[in-house]
């Protein structure tokens, strides 16, 4: 059944589909997939191509848009858009603490996750097009993974698309995740360097959050414990357009006096914990690592041991003198599990994912070389959680891909420039710029 309602010039349609857990054994286990479907009010009656939204993460369900906000406004100008929550995210069937025990012990849980990367999300986007679209094949915009989730269509499935537009998601198409992380930690404190540039009062403050840390056992309401590397890792925020405006806000109010001296305001914790908790997004942290799995080398919690590498990211040698506190950015690693309640339950399924070591290659370079489908993608000017370096070697491969690289955004340009880098795609992509 499907029910329809309208917003502010937008008429929504909600979808669900029934896909196989395994594309190979289509006769097995399956799980739903809830996708919202969107058209312009005064278009609603006309035969539109179909636009397919595929949301970053990995472990985030689509964007959920009031009217026409972002880029979508611009998309409904002339498609039906498909906002999909990719499996095991939004509505679709959930993977998270409470709902993975159903499938058993943390190895059955690892097996069931392990469906849940690229190559399961393209075939469900083929498995549900002919439902959707009559059979034409249609527009997809990927957005950081969903970009690599495109890649691999181009990959695997190109008859299925028309066009592809991607967003801050060109991915290295050999590098283990020991190379993407080597590459992360040095553009991290670069992005760290700006933000102290631009709020040099900041160097202070996180270091005097960092050190009551350091010496305190912090719980926040919601059973967080925060650790002086779960504070370091609230740099994620710089990754978006206005997160260093952010992060300054949030330390600004760190601390208050009380009768027992000064401590971590109830304000600053209770932000803190909405941005540190994976408890809407749990896969972003059982997957984020196993996304870059190619081939038989475990990824072994990659983001955790290049860290090593980089001591100028420890916490504790870093207060030891003068220098200022860099935080970190989009990287999962094993103490989150320990810190986190909506993870704590599963460690063990994250240690055996780490752990293995049958990862099936994502993308063909030999068929990306001989593409035709009509192909651009916004490359953002050192982009914290996509290589710039990745990203341009990739774009060299795939024949026709036209680039608009740009450092008038960060990653998240689709949101904070929507309409404006959705046009640009769409006229590269049709040779009219």
């Amino acid at each position: 059944m499907t029910l329809s309602y309208r917003q502010p010039g937008v008429v929504l349609t909600d979808r669900s589909f029934t896909v196989p857990l395994d594309h190979d054994d289509p006769a097995g286990e399956t799980i739903e997939l809830y996708a919202r479907a969107a058209v312009a009010r005064d278009k609603a009656d006309r035969d539109l191509p179909w636009l397919l939204y595929l949301q970053g993460g990995p472990g985030f369900g689509a964007n959920r848009f009031i009217g026409k906000q972002a880029w979508l406004g611009r998309a409904l100008e002339e498609y039906r858009v498909l906002l999909l929550d990719q499996r095991g995210t939004g509505h679709s069937t959930p993977a998270n603490r409470q709902t993975l025990p159903l499938r058993g012990g943390p190895e059955a849980q690892a097996d069931y996750l392990a469906h849940f990367r690229a190559d399961s999300i393209v075939r469900d986007c083929e498995a549900i097009r002919a439902e959707v679209t009559g059979g034409a094949p249609w527009t997809v915009l990927g957005q950081s993974f969903g970009g690599f989730c495109t890649v691999h269509y181009l990959s695997t499935r190109p008859e299925g698309l028309s066009t592809a537009l991607i967003t801050g998601g060109l991915p290295s198409l050999d590098a283990h995740a020991d190379d993407v992380y080597r590459a992360a930690y040095p553009r991290i404190e670069r992005k760290v360097a700006a933000h102290y540039a631009r709020y040099p009062q900041d160097v202070a403050r996180a270091r005097e959050i960092a050190e009551h840390l350091l010496t305190h056992d912090v719980v926040l309401p919601g059973g967080y414990r925060l650790t002086a590397e779960a504070f370091q890792s609230l740099g994620i925020l710089l990754g978006g357009t206005d997160g260093s405006h952010r992060l300054h806000f949030l330390l600004e109010g760190a601390f208050v006096r009380t009768p027992a001296g000064p401590a971590l305001s109830d304000a600053f914790q209770e932000e803190a914990q909405g941005l540190l908790s994976y408890a809407a997004h749990p896969l972003y942290a059982l997957l984020h690592e196993p996304i870059y799995g190619q081939d038989a080398r475990p990824t072994a919690w990659s983001a955790e041991r290049v860290r090593a590498e980089f001591p100028q990211f420890d916490a504790a040698k870093t207060l030891a003198d003068d220098g200022p506190l860099l935080f970190t950015g989009e990287s999962v690693h094993p103490w989150m599990f320990e810190c986190d309640p909506a993870l704590r339950p599963l460690r063990e399924c994250a240690d055996l994912l780490a752990a293995r070591a049958d990862w099936q290659p994502l993308y063909d370079p030999a068929r990306l070389a001989a593409n035709e489908v009509p192909v651009a993608a916004a490359v953002y000017h050192d982009d914290m959680y996509v290589d710039t370096a990745h990203a341009l070697a990739t774009a060299r491969t795939v024949r026709g891909l036209r680039t608009y690289v740009t450092d008038e955004f960060e990653h998240d340009g689709v949101r904070a420039g929507g309409p404006r880098v959705l046009d640009r795609l769409l006229a590269l992509a049709r040779d009219d710029a």
